[in-house]
């Protein structure tokens, strides 16, 4: 069992975390410990344990005699992630059909939906939500905690945010071609179609075509 210390700083890391994902904490946002204790309710310690642990997970970075900021990772760095991304989720979907369910494929297709309707209001935060729980989905049922513990490490360390643009029309239309490529994969697993689901993930899904927007 957690002692409260541990409780805590994890409450705090998932507060960040989940900000950072979301896009409400930008790269170089200068994180007020004094706001969050208040915020939270907790201590300094372990608000400074978790930003000690986001600096490890590299979410962000510290600055001394400035603090902790939220780290900017240049475009190579980005795109090396992104290659890493593409093969690890394609394996962990090949591993999930034997272990994919009925409900599953449901559950997929329902957030299939809701990507589509965060889109057409054009809602990006709720895009970046359920796109995160659509591939968490096969990728939890992969049955290689290994795997899973490296995607989600990933996922919190880099994938934040696919694209981003102040472009707005640009932007949705980026996301539209990605969540058709979401209903292809959902489609691909009805048929237990191996092959043809490794091939969309690791070589179209995560492919980048705009690097104006990363």
């Amino acid at each position: 069992m957690k002692n409260r210390y541990q409780s805590l700083k994890d409450l705090v890391y998932d507060y960040i975390t989940e900000r950072i994902q979301n896009g409400t904490l930008l790269p170089k946002h200068k994180i007020n410990e004094s706001v969050l204790c208040e915020k939270l309710g907790v201590s300094r310690t372990p608000v400074r344990e978790a930003l000690i642990q986001l600096a490890s997970d590299n979410l962000l970075e510290y600055l001394p005699r400035k603090g902790f900021i939220v780290k900017e990772l240049d475009t190579k760095k980005k795109l090396d992630v992104f290659r890493i991304v593409s093969v690890l989720d394609s394996l962990a979907a090949s591993l999930s059909l034997e272990h994919i369910t009925e409900s599953d494929i449901e559950r997929m297709e329902d957030l299939v939906k809701k990507i589509e309707f965060s889109i057409s209001t054009k809602n990006y935060l709720d895009y970046q939500k359920y796109q995160n729980q659509f591939h968490k989905v096969y990728i939890d049922k992969c049955n290689n905690p290994t795997l899973i513990d490296l995607l989600d490490s990933l996922q919190n360390s880099f994938v934040r945010q696919i694209y981003l643009s102040n472009n707005e029309e640009k932007l949705f239309a980026v996301l539209e071609q990605m969540n058709e490529d979401h209903k292809e994969i959902t489609n691909y697993f009805k048929k237990r179609d191996k092959e043809n689901l490794e091939q969309l993930i690791k070589n179209k899904h995560w492919e980048i075509t705009h690097l104006d927007m990363i």
